[in-house]
């Protein structure tokens, strides 16, 4: 091939709905080509061999992305995240237009311009109306011998947010270096990808060990380098992190919608716990009032303690189950189960998943009985060499080719375990001399296994149930967000898994969380206020009801605030599902014109209305009107506080001005009871409005769009506050047929009069006439104390009409 020439490719695209699964599998031969309609063939590859002999190949991905890879050879074989289907390209519809000006190739895509050196192979991003986003500062360069590498200039104010849980002290990352390598407690799940402020982002496409550097060595470049492998990398060009999270989450997969009971409480037992200690936690909870709906086992639940080959088996002694009733009511389980209550097994692995993934590309099918051969034949390769003995040592014991790692945890699945927890601590071990059934060396394995490991999981499950997984793990890596949860791994639940939180969200993973620190105030405030919430006895004694007075009287407090705020966070666990925005929400996230986000280390955004600070002396309110939750002060940003909140709650937590909050009733568990009436806590001292999100908490059925969605907004002016409730619209299994809101409209004063639907309705001075007979009456209610107006409206039964509710002042 001519150094100046240019080669078209054939191939396909892959298409990725709304919600939709992702395929699991991508032509790891056959190049990206879009067939617009009406415009025939058009060119979106483009291969170029460098003067340095290199070969070049770039992608136009979407309007907004475009993919960069380099190698001595043309022949660009897909590389594992590729191949193994966590990275798909999404299919796109997009105008794409090239410009060959003598030294330079322009790839025009409608929304952004990639500028390509066709002598150095350096390229420039910039948006479509020519404004410069980034280039490099030298040429990338990719040797199978020496590595690979590439260098951005960064522009004096640029700032950087992303690569997942490697770094615990900051959120902006600009002067930081990190080793993208998956480290017990260090860096369980290092991401790849990064964000500039200036509006484009990076994903490094790779699993091999590499380094960032962010302006450390030099403080006007970012460096990416690595030791092996192909130079491959995607570059996005979006305004603001909403969209760039968007465009990346398209390419690598969209958070999963966790089953609704996963949003509520965790709790995982004492590792020495049996099963009648187990059920005594699960009759303490409900006892003592506090909601909760997944209990949890550590190792100890097993035969043989630790346990990580397929033999595992219930210990006989702790948890018996006899074996001509191993399931149904009878069992530990079934106890459970009538409580209201799933259950969590832990679970470590080192068995070699890349069989599996191998068969599922062939398009074989696995054995789904579990084999009765316990013998083992190791593979000639797989071994690691003992240095003290000189001789191989055989390191896999325990897989079995042809079975999937899954298989043998189909029984207890059908004995009724709900989610597995899975432990970092072996897939953070190092396999230097490891050839794995792939032929993959542990330098591109060893990120690749954490992630190998959610998706079988999460796909084992779903196969298996058809319902919703509950996996949570520490290791993670790139993709992780569209198969499993996760938690900070044995770290505790103070300041730096906060820190940690909040990275995952930057680099588009929602659904993570940390073990709750219950010995303090602070640590319940935080704990609680996550996108999923778990309390970690295993060896310490973490149950509430051993906490001293005021802190059980706290915990209680934030279990039953949680379980009321579940239709918010639900509703925020939805939008991520759609748009790869994060459920809590850095600061630069929510407000990234604020000079100050990039700082705040210790509060967030909790969805779109809700702003938590923990662990810190002052909280910083942003520009706008703020209600403090916990006594009504409001407040005026941009500000700095000192934290003050009363004696019975643990931290700082304040309201957006114009927050419309949905609200269940009391219950101890999520399906407890339906949930006919919905509250509306309302703050209208600003224009608002809110999306919820309702489907049936379980199944995907909300993928075929089962999903009732309602439009609720308010605003103010002229005298009047009005609030408008829309209709539902869509329906799933379970829905109710008549909908009541029960409204908390905060004001600045008594109201004048109250109309609902242009009737006027009149005042109670007994809070009970609201309602009579199970019915909403025509009246409303003052709280004086509060400042509080509320009432009880319903929708039209024939669903012709919304709510609306105005207030005269």
């Amino acid at each position: 091939m001519q150094s100046d020439s240019l080669q078209l490719l054939g191939g396909r695209s892959y298409n990725e709905p709304i919600y939709r699964e992702r395929r699991t599998r991508m032509s790891t031969t056959e190049p990206f080509v879009s067939n617009r309609s009406g415009e025939g063939l058009q060119q979106t590859t483009f291969v170029h061999r460098l003067a340095s002999g290199s070969y070049m190949r770039i992608e136009a991905i979407s309007p907004h992305s475009f993919r960069i890879r380099m190698d001595e050879t043309d022949s660009f074989p897909e590389p594992p995240l590729v191949r193994y289907g966590i990275v798909v390209h999404p299919e796109a519809d997009f105008p794409c237009s090239v410009r060959d000006a003598g030294d330079l190739l322009s790839i025009h895509t409608g929304q952004a311009v990639l500028d390509v050196h066709k002598e150095s192979g350096q390229l420039s991003l910039r948006k479509a109306n020519g404004a410069l986003l980034t280039s490099h500062s030298i040429p990338p360069w990719s040797s199978r011998k020496a590595g690979f590498g590439t260098e951005f200039a960064l522009a004096e104010d640029e700032q950087f947010y992303g690569l997942g849980d490697v770094t615990r002290e900051q959120i902006n990352l600009r002067g930081h270096r990190a080793d993208m390598w998956v480290q017990n407690v260090k860096s369980y799940a290092p991401i790849p990808f990064l964000m500039s402020s200036k509006g484009w982002a990076l994903f490094m496409n790779t699993t091999s060990r590499h380094a960032v550097d962010i302006g450390k060595t030099a403080p006007d470049r970012m460096r990416l380098w690595g030791r092996s492998g192909q130079l491959d990398f995607y570059l996005f060009a979006a305004d603001g992190y909403e969209n760039l999270l968007d465009s990346y989450t398209d390419l690598t997969g969209k958070p999963q919608l966790l089953p609704m009971w996963a949003y509520g409480l965790t709790f995982v037992c004492n590792q020495q716990a049996d099963a009648k200690e187990m059920l005594t936690d699960a009759l303490n909870f409900r006892r003592e009032g506090i909601p909760c709906d997944l209990i949890g086992l550590e190792p100890g639940w097993m035969d043989k303690h630790y346990d990580y080959s397929t033999n595992k088996k219930w210990h006989p002694e702790r948890f018996y189950l006899p074996y001509w009733a191993d399931k149904g009511p009878g069992t530990f389980i079934g106890a459970l189960d009538r409580l209201g209550f799933k259950l969590s097994l832990w679970l470590c692995s080192e068995y070699d998943l890349t069989h599996h993934e191998e068969r599922l590309l062939a398009g074989g099918e696995e054995d789904v009985s579990a084999s009765e051969d316990e013998s083992f034949v190791p593979h000639a390769d797989d071994y690691e060499q003992d240095v003290r003995l000189q001789q191989p040592t055989y390191l896999d014991k325990i897989t079995k080719p042809d079975e999937a790692w899954f298989t043998h945890l189909q029984k207890f699945v059908d004995q009724g375990v709900s989610a597995f927890k899975l432990d970092a601590s072996n897939q953070t071990l190092e396999h230097p001399d490891r050839l794995w059934g792939n032929g993959l060396p542990d330098n591109e394995m060893h990120n690749l296994y954490p992630l190998l490991l959610g998706k079988q999981m999460h796909l084992g499950f779903k196969e298996h149930t058809g319902q919703r997984s509950m996996i949570y793990t520490a290791g993670g890596y790139a993709g992780i967000q569209q198969y499993a949860a996760t938690w900070a791994g044995d770290t505790g639940g103070g300041p730096k898994p906060l820190v940690s939180v909040l990275n995952h969200g930057m680099s588009g993973h929602a659904n993570t969380s940390c073990d709750m620190e219950v010995f303090t105030s602070a640590g319940i405030h935080f704990g609680f206020l996550q996108p999923w919430s778990q309390v970690n006895s295993w060896a310490y004694w973490r149950h509430p009801w051993l906490l001293s007075k005021p802190l059980l009287e706290m915990f209680k407090l934030y279990a039953k605030l949680r379980y009321k705020l579940l239709p918010y966070l639900y509703s925020a666990a939805h939008v991520a599902a759609r748009t790869g925005f994060p459920i809590a929400r850095a600061m630069p996230l929510a407000f990234p014109d604020d000079p100050r986000s990039s700082q705040l280390l210790q509060q967030y955004m909790l969805g779109d209305s809700l702003l938590v600070a923990a662990f810190a002396d002052t909280v910083y309110l942003p520009e706008g009107e703020w209600i403090d939750y916990w006594t009504g002060a409001h407040y005026f940003g941009p500000q700095e506080l000192p934290t003050s909140v009363p004696a019975y709650a643990g931290g700082p937590l304040f309201v957006r001005a114009g927050a419309i909050i949905p609200e269940w009733p009391e219950m101890d568990f999520v399906g407890e009871k339906p949930v006919d009436t919905i509250g509306l806590n309302v703050y209208p001292f600003a224009g608002g409005e809110f999306t919820l999100y309702e489907d049936d908490g379980m199944s995907y059925s909300y993928q075929d769009g089962q999903v009732a969605v309602t439009k609720i907004s308010c605003r103010t002016g002229g005298g009047i506050t009005a609030i408008e409730i829309g209709l539902r619209s869509g329906e799933y299994a379970g829905m109710p047929e008549h909908r009541s809101y029960e409204l908390s409209i905060h004001t600045a004063a008594k109201p004048k009069q109250v109309t609902v639907n242009r009737v006027v309705w009149q005042e109670a001075t007994d809070p009970g006439t609201t309602a009579a007979s199970g019915a909403p009456a025509s009246a409303w209610t003052f709280d004086s104390s509060e400042s509080i107006v509320r009432l009880l409206a319903a929708e039209d039964r024939a669903k012709a009409d919304g709510v609306i509710v105005e207030l005269s002042h």
